[in-house]
């Protein structure tokens, strides 16, 4: 009411009855890498592939572009990326390099200039001046000759510059901190995302740096904190019996973790180079990444990654034996230990392997599953977020019978999407006491069950003499 005293009528609207809850974003990678472009340390979002090119050209020994091309392949959407590579800080000088030019053009060994060249004639006793002699493309490296100017066609000039070094940038970057003025950098930024964009990555990569034991740890700890998964490759030239032993205390790899969250990566993969008409290798995980967000965005992140086909990659580096009936093939064996793979057989391509992350073999319980523990995420941060609009009401039964329906109803709903086989919310006096409520604290109980991958399938056969019967009827 509005007023104690009313010679008349009002309306007064009352909030009552269960809420709709709002199924966070699932399908967004967190990408920490090296750009020769594009923002330094601030959280950046890129939807495409189009938007992706604000980080520079694939090359120059930067992880970025090569990420985003990797991710996009796979059709996935949604980016966070943190490049680190800071231009005033990661560079180094090149002085005196000889640049032969090719008819008008000629580039520098370092594309990502940091600031202006100094380009002079092949002695370098003579300048050339800019906009007058020659024009420049600091992003590649290019520089091309003015007609008319005092550089002839074909010329070999001795050219000076400082350019952006992603071999400068360490551990220590890439994991990030708070800096004195307050502000987060490198992967510490992803923290900044939800107040940013509303919503937090749901998988990291390192693709690079995720090789080195301190970035690993710290792809860790992040994925814990923001209910994601993170990815975590093998270093290059990782042998199947390496990738093994890291598992264990003496293996030379960061394999050896049973964090629910982390999922260990292994061989590089092959990619088609269209510069150099050679294959290349890249880390598995960025991939990974693009196909685990492309596949919740198809058919729900309740479905686990494997057994789908990666796209724009020509092989493997090191080949893995493949066979659906066979225990001791080599990717059933990474599967065993924990570390998920790529699958090569005839007629198949090549596919993701794998349901668990590194938790396996070490726990059992069905959260080891990589989509039952992001569909477990997503149904606790999607209610987490739904509480928002009970925070603060009057605990009254009203109250207690709203939550306990919004929740059923949420649940009822995934349970229809094949999300969940079952699950229910209660509201259990015993853990209501009376002395907890004055407090303004309420506990309820969420218990629910995520289906689990199809990983193992058994038919159980024999031959039955029995069935021979059937020849005897006909005669």
């Amino acid at each position: 009411m509005t007023a104690n005293f009313l010679h008349g009528v009002e309306t007064v609207e009352v909030e009552k009855g269960p809420r709709p809850v709002r199924v966070v974003k699932s399908a967004v990678i967190g990408l920490i890498g090296t750009a020769l472009a594009g923002a330094v340390n601030t959280p950046t979002l890129v939807l495409s592939d189009k938007q992706g090119a604000q980080f520079g050209p694939d090359g120059g020994g930067c992880t970025i572009p090569r990420a985003l091309n990797g991710i996009f392949d796979q059709g996935a959407g949604t980016v966070i990326v943190i490049n680190v590579l800071d231009p005033a800080i990661h560079k180094t000088a090149v002085a005196g390099e000889p640049v032969v030019l090719d008819g008008d053009t000629g580039t520098t060994a370092k594309p990502g200039w940091t600031g202006p060249a100094t380009v002079k004639n092949q002695a370098g006793d003579v300048p050339h001046t800019l906009d007058v002699d020659y024009t420049t493309d600091p992003a590649t490296g290019k520089i091309r000759r003015i007609a008319g100017g005092a550089i002839a066609a074909g010329a070999t000039l001795t050219v000076s510059y400082e350019h952006a070094d992603p071999t400068k940038v360490t551990a220590a970057d890439v994991i990030g901190a708070v800096t004195a003025a307050g502000l987060r950098v490198g992967m510490q930024a992803l923290l900044d995302t939800y107040n940013l964009f509303g919503f937090f990555a749901k998988v990291l990569i390192a693709p690079g740096f995720s090789t080195q034991a301190s970035v690993a740890a710290a792809l860790t700890v992040m994925a814990n904190k923001l209910r994601a998964i993170s990815l975590r490759d093998a270093p290059v030239g990782t042998t199947f019996a390496q990738a093994l032993a890291g598992r264990g205390s003496a293996g030379g790899i960061s394999f050896n973790t049973s964090d629910e969250r982390t999922v260990l990566c292994y061989p590089h993969v092959q990619v088609y180079d269209a510069a150099t008409g050679l294959n290349r290798l890249e880390p598995l995980s960025p991939r990974l990444a693009g196909a685990i967000c492309a596949k919740d965005n198809a058919r729900g992140y309740w479905w686990s990654p494997s057994n789908t086909e990666i796209l724009g990659i020509v092989g493997l580096e090191t080949p893995l034996t493949a066979m659906l009936n066979d225990p001791q093939c080599e990717v059933n064996l990474l599967n065993e230990a924990g570390i998920l793979t790529v699958f090569n057989s005839f007629g198949t391509g090549l596919r993701i392997w794998g349901n668990r992350s590194a938790a396996w073999p070490s726990v059992t319980h069905p959260r080891n599953f990589i989509n039952v523990r992001r569909t477990a995420d997503v149904l606790h941060e999607s209610l987490e977020y739904a509480m928002l609009q009970f925070i603060d009401q009057p605990i009254t039964p009203a109250l207690i019978d709203a939550i306990v329906a919004s929740v059923n109803a949420f649940i009822r709903t995934l349970i229809g999407r094949g999300a969940l086989i079952d699950g229910k919310c209660i509201y259990d006096q015993a853990k209501n006491p009376s002395t907890e409520v004055a407090l303004g604290h309420l506990t309820f109980g969420i218990e629910f069950m995520v289906p689990t991958p199809g990983e193992r399938f058994t038919f159980e056969s024999f031959i039955n003499i029995e069935l021979l019967k059937q020849l005897a009827a006909t005669e």
